[in-house]
């Protein structure tokens, strides 16, 4: 039933990504009434973050191509995006928030998308180089854009080898780039999947003619007459007309720490994603959040935990008692390979790696922590991902000898144990 309360309140969100954005509409979809107030510093109509590194890098397109609503969507659920503005602060006794250009916002719940931003190392001399720049929005896509156009000889140093590092690398290839990736740790991909996994993306870059060099830490950038040379901690140089800097991001809590919320790598949310203040909620890649399914808290940067925890977060505040429950996947588009994750593999001992008896690459490598199935990634294998994605929903147990045996085909009654 609705009356004139519901109708005043005022949910005030604070991030218009995936999460914000998805949070708006779910709100409105479950059945708030009152208003719905959206800020987000970028002055761009919120769009599509995993393109940025891939087709849309390697595309002509505006950003208008990759919007995650249309500008009529919002107006037609009454949802009120204010972009280009930052929130300065919150006040959680006065239940207000304050914007940079000095107004005051006052809200009835509060929900914090603030995601994060990329890390710039500080390297000697990144500040005076030309052409440096992250990946995380739609402008940089456009500087790196301009930038490559621009330059004569195309050589792009990527700093940083993981998975956004990789996917610019292989797009700035696909534009005739000459491109080197240079990461500090001994193997790319380190701190996210297996040696096995690192292995077979070193081989896929150097078969496209992309230099992916480890154990690289650099550490001076020179720049002289608009040309930067990149020196390493072991003496090598490697000179570059664009650098991408790609090694990690640093989450956005400032907002958040200076409000008293609980602060645990990342902002500390229960199963509805309600933080230590019960009218203010967090959703996305600023949280840290129980996953009862891996039985421990986890702090993700995905869609898909941004979309699944923006959708529990609206029902919790309209009182539908929901439970953040999601399996976590991933993905990433490097050349012709589609990689799908699903699980998360942290603490496997057992890695079992399936080939497909098919033309062309098509694999998938199954994460095990004795005989309990962790996670799966599947390389051009959509099956062997949906398949993954069951078996660890339903905790099922998998005979590894059936799986490893590519004659034997992927379906449930073939690889169960009995």
């Amino acid at each position: 039933m609705s009356d004139s309360h519901t109708k005043e309140r005022i949910c005030v969100v604070i991030g218009a990504s995936h999460a914000g954005v998805n949070f708006a509409f779910s709100l409105r979809k479950e059945g708030w009434e009152g208003t719905i107030v959206l800020f987000d510093k970028d002055p761009v109509l919120p769009y599509h973050r995993p393109p940025l590194s891939k087709a849309y890098l390697t595309s002509e397109d505006g950003i208008e191509k990759n919007l995650l609503k249309s500008a009529e969507s919002y107006e037609k659920e009454d949802i009120s995006l204010n972009l280009g503005v930052l929130v300065h602060s919150i006040n959680r006794e006065g239940k207000t928030v304050q914007l940079s250009d000095g107004r005051v916002q006052a809200y009835d719940k509060l929900v914090l998308a603030t995601g994060a931003r990329p890390i710039i190392p500080s390297i000697p001399g990144i500040d005076t180089a030309t052409n440096v720049y992250p990946l995380r929005t739609a402008e940089d896509v456009e500087n790196i854009r301009n930038a490559f156009h621009a330059s004569s000889n195309k050589r792009a140093i990527i700093i940083g080898g993981g998975y956004i590092g990789l996917e610019t690398a292989a797009s700035l290839k696909k534009l005739g780039g000459i491109v080197t990736v240079l990461e500090r740790e001994e193997r790319i991909l380190a701190r996210v999947t297996a040696p096995e996994m690192s292995n077979f993306f070193m081989q896929l870059h150097a078969q496209n003619g992309v230099d992916v060099l480890t154990s690289k830490n650099v550490v001076a950038i020179n720049n002289a007459d608009g040309v930067n040379t990149v020196t390493c901690e072991d003496g090598s140089h490697f000179e570059a007309d664009i650098i991408v800097v790609g090694v990690g991001i640093r989450v956005n809590l400032e907002l958040a720490k200076d409000a008293g919320l609980h602060i645990e790598n990342g902002i500390a949310v229960d199963e509805t994603a309600c933080t230590n203040d019960k009218d203010i909620y967090a959703i996305g890649d600023c949280t840290y959040h129980y996953n009862p399914h891996y039985r421990r808290h986890v702090r993700l940067e995905s869609v898909q935990n941004a979309v699944d925890q923006a959708k529990v977060a609206a029902a919790a505040i309209c009182e539908k008692n929901p439970i953040y429950n999601s399996i976590p996947w991933f993905w990433s588009d490097q050349y012709d390979i589609k990689l799908q994750m699903v699980g998360l593999s942290d603490g496997y001992n057992n890695i079992l790696i399936r080939e497909e008896e098919s033309e062309g690459t098509k694999l998938s490598m199954w994460y095990f922590k004795d005989d309990v199935l962790l996670a799966v990634d599947a390389i051009n294998n959509a099956k062997a991902y949906v398949l993954g994605t069951k078996f660890i929903k339903g905790n099922n147990k998998v005979d590894k000898l059936k799986l490893a045996d590519a004659s034997i085909s992927l379906k449930p009654l073939n690889l169960l144990v009995e």
